[in-house]
């Protein structure tokens, strides 16, 4: 390991650095981790280039999962959107497609998320308002009508019925003549952060997470381009981690998904490749940096020494990134648009695979298409304008970055260490660890903006006294009449005994170790909905109400 080569100037450094007031906020990064006031070979006590840095494209990836990275193929723009019914959300998807965009990023609103359909009671006032609303095969045709999928990478934010939905979105693909083995895209279906931190699960964690692996499964067999799981650490973060926690827990999610595959006779080569993850870009650059590369070390040295993987493909951690979305502020929301520029900057320097960048009003209401339009420049901007994409990891090497890279495999290790003394993954989210590592985390950093020792602009710090309201979308009643008028018509035009007989066949299933998508195939195209499919598997699974064990 090199040494400092000139002791005297550090020394003189140490003494002017000590002599120097600070300032009146500590020097910690958003995770409140205090930082050095000079990062030197020193600080990379033991770090081996060969070893540790080594060469991009190659074992164990710190420098990026390809060799000429965004040199060769940028990372694909995704835009999240979805509201109202499908054919709205398809008119969106036209637009952004139009504008530059090369991928589509699908979200789903709130009753559609929890299995329900749009008629259900418990669904009022929530029709459509925070993303697309599907409750039928008819639906997802609507939603991508005179859309390529066999040109379009597509993207779909959903987990407790994400088997359902996937099994629209393949039979609705057949029944448009494209071919499975075209498709390219991701569907979330990571359940195991919903316990850790969104609450969005129905299912016990145990069947919860044979619904995932059903799905991995049979995208490994039969759409061999798609990702089966999108493992997500972005509402971890978002719900108060720590960027330790956010890369702890999701890799540790990731690994159960592999245990559970490979009990029940996967090979690990066969899905691994198809392992996607999803990180959030958070304010503090470096410190999402030392996390994605850190991520990428893990998880390959895991695979491959502790699971056996032989291929390549499963040793890379391919991510997707999105912008810090509990960093944007209702107080003059337009430097929201600075905010999400920096954190993207952050994902792109560290490496990744797609990138959806946060517009400005997301925290007032659904993005206008002013809005979302400068979010996709953000990125346009950062690919073509910056020149950071010309030279692959720019930044490695950096002393700072290699130390908050090796800083953070340390704490990721740790976290493994304590979820094994747990009993597990299931036994943790049993045992509340990850909410109370969670909770704590979101009140450290509470308690440090309330007391100024963080400065929010426009928030703690820099307050405007006249803001003008920016003009934000509306999402009006209408959308929920339109769509729950339909699904009553669909329901009345529907073969009622086929619909009965195969709700039949996804309990029978589900009783099972069988693989439940190609029922839920069928169940698709016999027009059965996503609430009555999600109740059949109900009166198999028990409904879990976490609040209880908590």
């Amino acid at each position: 390991m090199a040494t400092v080569t000139d002791p005297a100037a550090l020394e003189r450094w140490e003494k002017e650095n000590a002599a120097a007031p600070l300032r009146e906020q500590p020097p910690t990064t958003v995770s409140s981790v205090p930082i050095e006031a000079l990062y030197t070979p020193e600080s990379l006590d033991g770090f081996d280039p060969d070893i540790d840095l080594g060469f991009p494209g190659q074992y164990p990836y710190t420098r990026g999962v390809h060799a000429s990275m965004y040199r060769s193929r940028l990372w694909t723009m995704r835009q999240f959107a979805g509201f109202g019914t499908p054919r709205q959300t398809n008119e969106r998807f036209k637009f952004l497609l139009s504008k530059g965009q090369t991928g589509l990023s699908t979200a789903f609103d709130l009753p559609t998320l929890m299995g329900l359909d749009s008629d259900d009671p418990r669904s009022l006032g929530e029709v459509g308002r925070l993303g697309v609303a599907v409750d039928t095969l008819d639906d997802m045709r609507e939603l991508f009508d005179r859309i390529d999928l066999a040109e379009v990478s597509v993207s779909m934010t959903i987990n407790a019925p994400a088997i359902i939905v996937m099994a629209f979105f393949l039979a609705n693909a057949q029944d448009q003549g494209v071919d499975w083995k075209k498709l390219r895209g991701t569907i979330q279906n990571d359940i195991l952060k919903e316990f850790h931190a969104q609450n969005e699960f129905v299912y016990p964690p145990e069947p919860s997470v044979r619904l995932v692996c059903d799905v991995i499964e049979f995208c490994a067999k039969q759409v061999p381009q798609w990702n089966g799981v999108s493992i997500s650490g972005y509402h971890i973060r978002e719900a108060g981690s720590t960027a330790a926690q956010e890369l702890a827990f999701t890799l540790a999610d990731g690994f159960h998904y592999v245990d559970i595959c490979v009990a029940r006779g996967m090979d690990v080569d066969s899905f691994a490749g198809r392992l996607s993850f999803f990180f959030n870009a958070h304010n503090d650059i470096f410190e999402e940096l030392g996390k994605y590369r850190a991520a990428r070390v893990l998880w390959a040295e895991t695979l491959r020494n502790k699971y056996g993987a032989k291929k390549e493909a499963s040793w890379k951690l391919r991510f997707h990134a999105q912008t810090a979305g509990c960093s944007l502020q209702d107080k003059q929301p337009q430097v929201n648009l600075m905010r999400v520029a920096y954190q993207a900057l952050a994902a792109v320097l560290g490496g990744c695979q797609s990138l959806h960048t946060n517009s400005m009003d997301e925290t007032l209401a659904l993005p206008s298409e002013h809005a979302v339009t400068l979010a996709l420049r953000t990125q346009q901007v950062l690919a073509y304008e910056t020149g950071v994409t010309n030279t692959v990891d720019p930044l490695g090497g950096s002393y700072f970055v290699e130390a908050m890279t090796k800083q953070m495999q340390q704490e990721g290790r740790k976290y493994f260490e304590r979820i094994e003394e747990l009993g597990g993954m299931i036994e943790a989210i049993e045992k509340g660890f990850f909410r109370r590592e969670i909770a704590d985390a979101a009140f450290v950093y509470q308690r440090d903006v309330d007391a100024r020792r963080k400065l929010i602009v426009g928030v703690n710090a820099f307050q405007e006294s006249d803001e003008k309201p920016l003009d934000t979308l509306v999402v009006g009643e209408a959308v929920e009449k339109e769509q729950v008028d339909q699904l009553r018509l669909r329901k009345s035009q529907r073969d009622t005994a086929a619909v009965r007989k195969c709700l039949d066949d996804v309990k029978r299933v589900a009783a099972t170790k069988q693989n439940l998508m190609p029922a839920l195939l069928e169940a698709a195209r016999a027009r059965c909905t996503v609430g009555e499919l999600v109740n059949a598997m109900a009166d198999v699974f028990g409904r879990y109400d976490g609040a209880a064990k908590w």
